[in-house]
């Protein structure tokens, strides 16, 4: 798939949304796209953990930590269970750890910052609800468009 997301927003202005600036791109791969699945947590990462070792062939993991700069939500054990099973990419409204291992894999992650200490394991959040966050809605079953001009999301497949 070949896209680039001003070329989205050329094309398809009025079917969009636009992320707004702040998220940084420290994944492998800069550019990756799918549908959007949904977790909403603070501080805890039971949840994406969750997720990650489920299938995500197409998919992209949309995980609304509340903005917190605390806690890191994702880090390389859990982004190399997400290549195996298929993911496309993450993003992440908050931060990640283990920068040195995710910019080396293939999967596409962007969070607004990185933070050195894990999360606690609670076992809380939801997954597959409508998030707001940086003036976009993400919801699951919708498409996300990523690179590093920014990020865009549609209701329909647009590439």
């Amino acid at each position: 798939m070949t896209f680039t997301t001003p070329d989205l927003c050329d094309d398809f202005s009025d079917r969009i949304q636009v992320v707004e600036p702040g998220f940084k791109s420290l994944g492998g791969t800069s550019v990756f796209s799918g549908e959007i699945v949904t977790i909403k947590c603070h501080e805890d990462n039971s949840m994406v953990r969750e997720q990650v070792f489920r299938d995500g062939y197409g998919k992209v993991l949309v995980v609304d930590g509340g903005g917190s700069l605390r806690k890191a939500l994702l880090g390389d054990m859990l982004a190399e269970q997400a290549v195996s099973n298929g993911w496309q990419g993450i993003i992440v409204y908050g931060c990640i750890r283990d920068v040195e291992v995710i910019s080396q894999l293939p999967l596409g992650v962007q969070a607004l910052a990185t933070h050195p200490m894990k999360t606690d394991k609670k076992g809380l959040g939801e997954v597959n609800l409508p998030v707001r966050f940086h003036g976009t809605d993400f919801v699951p079953g919708h498409f996300l468009y990523a690179d590093l001009n920014g990020i865009v999301v549609s209701s329909e497949r647009l590439a």
